[in-house]
């Protein structure tokens, strides 16, 4: 069973027992949150397509780590004209661990 649903603006496909990391959420470390956004729910013997989400389906997830990312680096560049420039950033993220997925 898995299931397609929006967190923190990004879409994910989800199974039970997934460990996911997904843009920083506001919750605590051991805290659970449910997801209502979800848009395809697959059971093994059918498959639900919301329109555009699925009535009644949720996705529970429990916090496990708040934590940063592997460094980003953002290199910009003209030709001949001796442009260079060069960031880097660590995102945001946060590790959730999927606990349920209700159709």
């Amino acid at each position: 069973m898995y299931a397609i649903v929006e967190i923190a603006g990004q879409q994910f496909k989800v199974a039970k027992d997934d460990k996911i990391f997904v843009n920083r959420l506001k919750n605590t470390e051991g805290e659970s949150i449910d997801f209502d956004l979800v848009y395809l729910v697959d059971t093994d013997k059918k498959v639900n397509v919301g329109t555009p989400l699925v009535k009644g389906a949720k996705v529970t997830a429990k916090v496990l780590t708040h934590l940063k990312g592997d460094k980003v680096i953002v290199f910009k560049k003209n030709r001949r004209k001796g442009y260079r420039v060069k960031n880097g950033y660590r995102p945001s993220l946060t590790h959730i661990q999927i606990e349920e997925i209700t159709a």
